[in-house]
């Protein structure tokens, strides 16, 4: 079953970042199914988060979606070639956001692989937020898509992962963001070799 809107306009981005580990995260780009679950995430607040693109409150043209309604996607470029998966969350004008960083491949592997130059399947096929992005098909293109719709879109398909097998940490690259680089807003399902590598 597609997460509803309503899921994503929830006010609080990080007990959201939590719950969607174990979620099912789609493609159907060019006609083609490509996803899996949902093993690593991390949560962005617009207030008193400064690793957040919107925390100074700027609307730009790369923050603009940023400020719509949850449910759409924030796409955006990293070293000029990476692109990272986001998910705008809460009511509109509360930018906040959730980072997809793991995925565990289950539909369109061959497809997959094709897209990441792969010979054959490896751990690091959709292990890290621009390695899943790649695999999926999802670019720059894709900024504000509805989430609800057929091109990408979430699934919820079994019982929620037990607070137990989720590991919280600091988030991953931000250390500019100051005392907001500690907050332990990174989730990962415990075990699973489908989470980024970084520490």
């Amino acid at each position: 079953m597609k997460l509803p809107l309503a899921y994503y306009r929830q006010p609080d981005v990080v007990a959201l970042a939590r719950d969607l580990v174990g979620k099912y995260l789609f493609s159907c780009i060019d006609g083609v199914l490509t996803g899996g679950r949902i093993v690593e995430t991390e949560a962005y607040a617009h207030l008193d988060d400064q690793a957040c693109h919107s925390h100074l409150g700027r609307f730009t043209k790369r923050t603009r979606v940023m400020y719509e309604a949850g449910g759409v996607a924030y796409v955006y470029l990293i070293y000029g070639r990476y692109a990272l998966f986001n998910i705008i969350t809460n009511v509109a004008g509360k930018a906040d956001a959730v980072l997809i960083r793991g995925l565990e491949p289950t539909e369109g592997l061959a497809e997959m692989q094709l897209r990441r130059g792969l010979a054959q399947p490896a751990r690091n096929l959709t292990a890290g937020p621009g390695l899943l992005t790649q695999a999926l098909g999802i670019g720059v293109p894709h900024y504000g898509t509805d989430l609800t719709g057929n091109l990408i879109w979430l699934e919820d398909r079994q019982e929620p992962v037990a607070a137990a097998d989720i590991v919280a940490s600091p988030r991953v690259g931000i250390d500019y963001a100051g005392a907001d680089a500690a907050l332990p807003w990174r989730f990962r399902l415990k075990g699973s070799p489908w989470t980024s590598p970084a520490k």
